[in-house]
């Protein structure tokens, strides 16, 4: 494993101790509210502040965005970590173990390494960038799928921002009656982890940030998938919007998502 990677791991098994310690009694949370359906717990907050100071601790002049406490560090760095402390509060509140924690540092602008960690099922995702990617140190592929009428595709239905759930739904029904099935798990970092090991074989969502999509791309790019905006373009860190899947499953749900393509969901 490289040694930033190592470092990676180090920093997100922390928060994981701290999700795992704080899931016993969830009752006892402090929630707070960002915007509309959109949450912060004292654990988000102290499993960043771990994940933060562990990387600091090796690499203080790093740039850092992180979604509690947004950007830190030198910002002329060639190195910026990305963070997820908690990705899936909502579903971490209600008790629907289907949450993780998201990390992945960028070399001057291109993905490099990347840690999606499932601390409930004790799954950790990792992949280097040339090096292939990983679930528990075992190496991982997209599936092997190539019609999309077989496809298991996951997705993120809106939930704070409602500019465009009318192209969402429209293409949410067409892939309803030309695929095998859709699922809404609720923490994106863990699903495009699932499209990188297979369990999926395709995934598509509008208005994410980068911290939901960073370490995930780059798992489902070292396993051989393919990842983009809803143009095909690579700039789906910027826009938000992301298509992603085996190669065929890809290039497919870009045929049908193109239609929907208008006004800010061009990309």
């Amino acid at each position: 494993m490289h040694p930033t990677l190592n470092i990676a791991v180090k920093a997100a098994l922390r928060a994981g101790k701290i999700i795992n310690r704080a899931s016993l009694d969830i009752g006892q949370l402090k929630v707070s509210t960002k915007q509309q359906s959109d949450f912060v717990t004292e654990v988000d907050k102290a499993a960043e502040a771990a994940i933060i100071d562990t990387l600091r601790e090796t690499y203080p002049k790093h740039a850092i965005l992180a979604e509690e406490s947004g950007r830190s560090g030198q910002e002329d760095s060639e190195y910026q970590w990305i963070i997820d402390p908690l990705d899936g509060t909502t579903n971490f509140i209600h008790g629907f173990p289907q949450y993780a924690v998201s990390i992945a540092m960028a070399h001057k602008g291109v993905l490099a390494h990347a840690v999606v960690y499932d601390p409930g099922r004790n799954e950790l995702f990792t992949a280097s960038k040339g090096a292939g990617a990983f679930l528990n140190d075992k190496r991982i592929r997209v599936s092997k799928r190539v019609k999309l009428d077989e496809a298991l595709i996951g997705t993120g239905f809106p939930y704070r921002m409602f500019d465009h759930v009318d192209a969402y739904i429209d293409i949410f029904k067409e892939l309803t009656r030309r695929t095998a099935g859709i699922r809404r798990p609720g923490a994106a970092s863990l699903d495009l982890a699932y499209v990188a090991s297979g369990r999926l074989d395709g995934f598509w969502e509008f208005g994410l940030s980068p911290w939901d999509m960073a370490a995930g791309a780059l798992l489902i790019s070292e396993a051989g998938g393919l990842v983009s905006d809803l143009a095909g373009e690579p700039s789906y860190l910027t826009t938000g919007n992301i298509v992603c899947g085996t190669p065929k499953v890809f290039a497919q749900l870009l045929q049908v998502i193109a239609p929907h393509r208008k006004g800010k969901l061009a990309a």
